[in-house]
């Protein structure tokens, strides 16, 4: 392949796990993603979601960045509107001056969470309206030219972590562009705009002092296993997952409680997430990304692992990179 792949951990708590266990896998993969070839690994900001051990965004970051030395650590993103600018770019411009040139920070405006969760954030009903506006108050802070007069971020002020717009809408798109800066789809689970919003991105992208020109990097989902039997079979298993996890309600976990949700309607839902993902072998997943790069025009992937299990996920993130060289561009 013609472009660089990274991953995106979303740090799962399995079945059985704790949060303790999760970090430690994550931990190994962002090693084995280092060993392999992978340009960078980016962790989600999650709230109130039993299954996900990466809310606290920076803490993970700096855990990881102390167990590697040289693979690109960051927010895949940080929603934005949970936090003041100036809290973020000191957590940011701390983790830079302790990994330097490693360190990158997508934004997002989507809550992380559900409308408790929101509260519980002491997060605004009106705070994504402002995401244009805190994007460059954090901008500036990063930069060293602060848009508060005698505030400065320290550690951060001039660190010039690169900011990345993430988005699954125009919205983002156009945000991106405007800024001139990089855009990541979330077509890993929100797959339906994706063309279109890339499309968009390109027509109206403006230079900016971060970016010459546009820059593209699509999500996409990834079941790679020995056979094709066993991937498959890692699908059925994160059908399940995400079905207990979005419907479920906080029901106990079986796979026969997931199995009835998705034959009631779950599954449509689910497999729309799924839309975009490369399932099989490493010469299938190879061909399936070689056409998905076509499809998003993107410049990088970035790959979820999805399989149910941390040693299933370090088996694919080694495949994977096998297959399409990961460190191509």
């Amino acid at each position: 392949m013609s472009v660089p792949l990274s991953v995106l951990d979303l740090a799962p708590i399995g079945r059985g796990q704790t949060a303790a266990d999760s970090i430690a896998a994550s931990v190994t993969l962002a090693q084995r993603a280092e060993e392999t070839g992978y340009r960078r690994v980016w962790y989600a900001e999650h709230h109130n979601m039993p299954g996900i051990a990466s809310s606290a965004t920076s803490v993970l970051i700096a855990h990881v960045g102390a167990q590697t030395r040289r693979i690109r650590l960051g927010a895949g993103g940080i929603m934005l509107p949970n936090h003041s600018p100036l809290t973020i770019a000191e957590q940011f411009g701390t983790l830079e001056a302790m990994y330097p040139g490693r360190i990158d920070l997508g934004l997002g405006r989507a809550p992380g969470s559900d409308q408790q969760t929101q509260y519980a954030l002491r997060r605004s009903a009106q705070a994504a309206d402002r995401f244009p506006h805190d994007v460059l108050e954090l901008q500036g802070y990063l930069t060293g030219n602060s848009r508060v007069a005698g505030v400065q971020a320290v550690p951060g002020k001039g660190s010039n972590v690169p900011l990345y717009v993430l988005g699954s809408s125009l919205f983002g798109a156009t945000l991106a562009a405007t800024l001139g800066l990089p855009y990541a789809f979330a077509s890993h689970f929100a797959p339906q705009l994706l063309e279109a919003a890339v499309a968009t991105y390109r027509q109206e992208f403006r230079p900016s002092e971060q970016l010459e020109r546009p820059y593209v990097i699509a999500g996409v989902n990834v079941f790679a296993a020995d056979t094709a039997d066993a991937a498959r079979e890692h699908v059925t298993a994160a059908r399940r997952v995400r079905a207990i996890g979005l419907f479920g309600r906080g029901a106990p976990y079986s796979d026969e409680a997931a199995d009835e949700l998705l034959a009631s309607g779950a599954g449509r839902h689910v497999d729309q997430m799924l839309t975009y993902a490369a399932v099989g072998t490493p010469a299938d997943v190879r061909e399936y990304l070689e056409g998905f790069t076509k499809t998003a025009d993107a410049d990088e992937l970035i790959v979820a692992h999805q399989a149910p299990t941390s040693e299933a996920r370090l088996r694919s993130v080694t495949l994977t990179a096998e297959a399409v060289d990961a460190s191509a561009g």
